[in-house]
């Protein structure tokens, strides 16, 4: 009987899943989509870094950065900046809305039909309405 190994499953899957946005799928790039596409999450490039670590892997700051804007870029990932401080990569890139806690940095998807809109602004000219995603901050008492 044939034994299938899942990780490499996985790892043929997040190769092709690269190459088919045009990404070449280095060992490097590999290990940080085995991070982020585990499931839906929003992680910073220091959360990739120590979950890298732990699992193992190094793959250089520089390097993470790298990939993680060059995975937002090829639209694998959506590059939240929710403050100042740090951006957030969301590994969801269906459409969706955030709460986003303050303090404590937690964000939590919040489907799209649960948000609503009776008008939205004039459109500038010539400008076409690609999406419309909504961030609601909250604050948790104490």
């Amino acid at each position: 009987m044939d034994h299938v190994d899942p990780a490499r499953s996985e790892r043929q899957r997040l190769k092709a899943l690269l190459a088919e946005h045009g990404i070449q799928p280095t060992a490097q790039r590999v290990r940080v989509a085995e991070v982020l596409f585990c499931r839906d999450q929003h992680l910073t490039a220091e959360q990739v870094i120590h979950a890298l670590g732990r699992n193992g892997s190094h793959v250089s700051k520089a390097t993470v950065y790298n990939t993680l804007n060059l995975f937002a870029g090829k639209g694998l990932l959506k590059a939240l900046s929710l403050d100042r401080e740090c951006c957030r990569f969301d590994s969801n890139t269906r459409p969706h809305h955030h709460i986003h806690v303050e303090g404590t940095g937690e964000l939590i998807d919040v489907p799209p039909g649960s948000v609503e809109f009776s008008r939205l602004p004039p459109l500038p000219a010539g400008a076409e309405q690609v999406s419309v995603e909504v961030v609601v901050r909250v604050r948790r008492p104490g």
